[in-house]
């Protein structure tokens, strides 16, 4: 037994017993930190494993439940893309092979993936907005190349769109069989791993769907604030939340002392290793069952990649406690989330434009969300991670509308800031969208303390 195999057992990735519906009861990937079945303390291998998202069996998610008297308007899904070979290199270290061909007899493997190959070439005269009709549709190269969609990447996206096409289309009729253009919504940044895990997830969703009748809008903001990007207080809080992640860094004698050692393994200076962010590139050895890079000097281990992931979730810890990601996020997620609410509101009114929109982003897009929405327990974004927002109209009484928010199949609308205490008042199974629409409009400003009442007077505070 291999040492990832031996670690995917130990917490629960790979089901040991499997349960009457052939899921085990343990697959479940966690999303808000449960005590029973995870280690006492916070293990950095464990974290790291669930980060990874390595595609095992199907999860149990709660997309799509509601009382039979409601009916699902509309869902906003924002993904983070999947895997994806390293943004950094160790310095003098061969960098890992990953090879980012798709194949079919290498695992991860998904049913839909030479069909998704084969759907895939058939799209090169695909009309995007530009440039991303410059960048390939799949991913393809032996080596890897930086920052490139992997197997595992595709196949994790292959499998979020096979899940929500259960629920959205089979279950709930979300779109007609004759589905339009206008019906959905499509944007991703002008990144290839991006574009191609909205591919992914779409081919997941709508198997061999019409080229003609899709088009992705280009973002080029990983916050996707379109027009409303300039925003100087919120690039305030973003020096201040980097200042206190320089801080805790410093106090970290045990981190300084590992990235010497590191420093030393691979002949350069601290402070160049430093620089090369090496977790991400050792992330992705992790994730890869590939071995750490030695030199003649020795070699990166696991205890170094356990020291630098502690401080990571050191950092995530301390970054809730002082709040200044939290007076950035709320700004730096107003124009996504009033966006989303603007496209609510038109389908309460019974358009049937944008019923199904598609976000595909990074962590640095996902990560401001939740923390806005005041889901501070939730875990960093994963790889192929998803939040959806789900529109539901009460049939019974048609001029009510209620969301639902779900973050990688869980049910967290109850944890968000604008609905923690709805279910204490309230019978109702989900929440007003009034309270989302109050909270976008009005509270999210109220939160960041001042007199401001809208964005861009929050935005442009003085004295702050």
């Amino acid at each position: 037994m291999d040492v990832l195999t031996a670690l995917l057992l130990l917490v629960h990735l790979i089901p040991v017993s499997t349960a009457k519906n052939g899921v085990s009861s343990k697959s479940r990937k966690r999303i808000m930190p449960d005590p029973v079945t995870e280690p006492p303390v916070t293990d950095p291998v464990y974290e790291a494993l669930l980060y990874c998202n390595i595609p095992s069996v199907a999860e149990h998610s709660m997309e799509g439940h509601a009382p039979h008297h409601f009916k699902l308007v509309s869902v906003h899904v924002f993904i983070r893309h999947g895997d994806r070979y390293p943004l950094y290199v160790i310095p003098k270290t061969k960098r890992p092979e990953i090879d980012c061909t798709l194949v079919a007899n290498r695992k991860p493997y998904h049913p839909k993936l030479e069909a998704f190959v084969s759907h895939m070439s058939k799209g090169s005269g695909a009309s995007f907005e530009s440039p991303l009709n410059s960048l390939p549709l799949y991913p393809n190269h032996p080596l890897c190349e930086m920052g490139e969609l992997t197997q595992t990447g595709v196949v994790q996206h292959l499998q979020n769109g096979q899940l929500l096409r259960d629920i959205y289309l089979k279950k709930h009729k979300l779109l007609p069989n004759d589905w339009s253009a206008d019906q959905l919504y499509l944007e991703t940044t002008g990144k290839s791993r991006t574009l191609q895990s909205g591919l992914a997830l779409l081919y997941g969703f709508l198997p061999d769907f019409d080229w003609k009748k899709i088009y992705f809008r280009h973002q080029p903001s990983a916050l996707f604030c379109s027009g409303s990007c300039y925003c100087p207080v919120r690039n305030q809080y973003l020096e201040k939340e980097q200042r206190r992640q320089y801080l805790l860094r410093l106090k970290n004698s045990q981190l300084e002392k590992t990235y010497g050692e590191m420093a030393k393994i691979v002949d350069v200076p601290t402070k160049q290793l430093r620089a090369a962010n090496p977790i991400d590139s050792m992330l992705c050895h992790l994730c890869h069952n590939v071995s750490f890079p030695c030199t003649r000097n020795g070699c990166v281990d696991m205890e170094h990649f356990k020291v630098i992931k502690t401080h990571q979730i050191e950092d995530e810890r301390e970054r809730r406690e002082k709040k200044l990601y939290l007076g950035y996020s709320l700004l730096g997620a107003h124009p996504i989330l009033n966006q989303t609410i603007s496209r609510m509101q038109r389908a309460t009114e019974g358009r049937k434009e944008e019923l199904f929109a598609l976000y595909s982003a990074h962590d640095v897009t996902l990560s401001p969300v939740l923390s806005a929405l005041g889901l501070s327990e939730a875990r960093f974004p994963r790889f192929a991670a998803r939040l959806i927002f789900e529109l539901w109209q009460d049939r019974e009484k048609p001029n009510e509308h209620s969301v639902r928010i779900l973050y990688n199949g869980v049910d967290v609308t109850f944890h968000t800031s604008f609905c923690q205490d709805h279910h204490k008042r309230s019978p109702k199974p989900m929440c007003p969208l009034e309270n989302l629409v109050r909270f976008v409009k009005r509270d999210m400003f109220v939160a960041l303390g001042g007199s401001s009442t809208n964005y861009y007077d929050a935005c442009h505070r003085e004295g702050f």
